[in-house]
């Protein structure tokens, strides 16, 4: 059987918005194995590990059960489902917003126009808990899908539903109200896996990896040199993790930095950089970083 074959197992979505980022973040740990999405589990070759492929919506409910030690799912659905499970890490890919959302020509300008009236959503557990911190009644329409057409349906006067870029909204003549929570990928686990020392063992072992490659994420490894001179103006421009990396060179008066710095910024340091003395700069992409 899958659930008690003594192997470490993490549950992943089959299909959708997370798929390929997961994938991605497994295979950039090192991890081998062909995913398969119409077969239950994928073992890896290399590391104690079984991919499972699920729906997102049932992932919280298999890891709280114990059928999957690991998950990677979108942290609005563990909210929703209300999972007793431990979330590990917040992986940084998935982001979205669950946004109460209402027609171009609806009235209702804020929230608490929204008393009394109806919201759909297929986030029904949420929004309750969050009408309720705000001291405010409407009527939930529980929907399975589709819910951007509930107002133009007469379903509801607004929605209660997750935006990713807004253009779906948008398409379907709606303007967005107010943010009920921000969500990205996490990794959750079953907390009673931490009771199995080998299991404990494989898990702690992956968080490592995780935590490098989610590290050099956006990060480039930059080596370059400089007069000997020039390393106090050099020092205040690199944005870098620490202290950058000193090596002194053959040719006297000069040194090597090593540094790593943010890709969202290379272009802006790398010129000021230059500007201040830097030469031959070599950049290296970055696989993981282990702090």
């Amino acid at each position: 059987m899958v659930a008690s074959n003594g192997r470490l197992k993490i549950a992943l979505q089959k299909n959708g918005r997370l798929t390929d980022d997961s994938l991605g973040l497994l295979r950039s740990c090192g991890l081998e194995f062909e995913f398969q999405k119409q077969s239950l589990y994928s073992p890896c070759r290399n590391f104690e590990l079984d991919v499972l492929a699920l729906r997102d919506d049932d992932i919280p409910e298999y890891v709280q059960d114990g059928v999957a030690e690991l998950g990677i799912v979108g942290e609005n659905v563990v909210l929703e489902r209300g999972a007793r499970v431990k979330q590990l890490q917040r992986l940084g890919y998935g982001a979205c917003r669950l946004m109460l959302s209402v027609p171009l020509r609806s009235s209702i300008r804020s929230l608490r126009n929204l008393r009394g009236k109806r919201v759909a959503t297929t986030y029904p557990n949420t929004l309750n808990k969050f009408l309720r911190s705000k001291k405010l009644r409407c009527e939930i329409v529980e929907l399975s899908g589709a819910v951007e057409l509930a107002p133009t349906l007469d379903v509801a006067d607004a929605i209660c539903d997750i935006v990713s870029t807004g253009t779906t909204a948008r398409v379907n003549g709606l303007r967005p109200l107010l943010s009920v929570m921000e969500s990205e990928a996490v990794l959750i686990a079953n907390p009673k896996a931490f009771a199995d020392k080998s299991k404990k063992s494989l898990i702690d072992r992956l968080l490592i990896r995780f935590s490098g490659s989610l590290q050099a994420r956006g990060k480039r490894y930059i080596m370059l040199n400089a007069p000997v001179n020039a390393i106090p103006r050099l020092k205040q421009i690199i944005p870098a993790l620490k202290s950058p990396t000193i090596v002194p060179l053959a040719e006297e008066g000069m040194v090597a930095l090593h540094l790593v710095i943010a890709e969202n910024v290379f272009w802006d340091v790398m010129e000021r950089l230059k500007s201040a003395g830097a030469s031959d700069i070599i950049v290296v992409p970055i696989e993981t970083i282990i702090q």
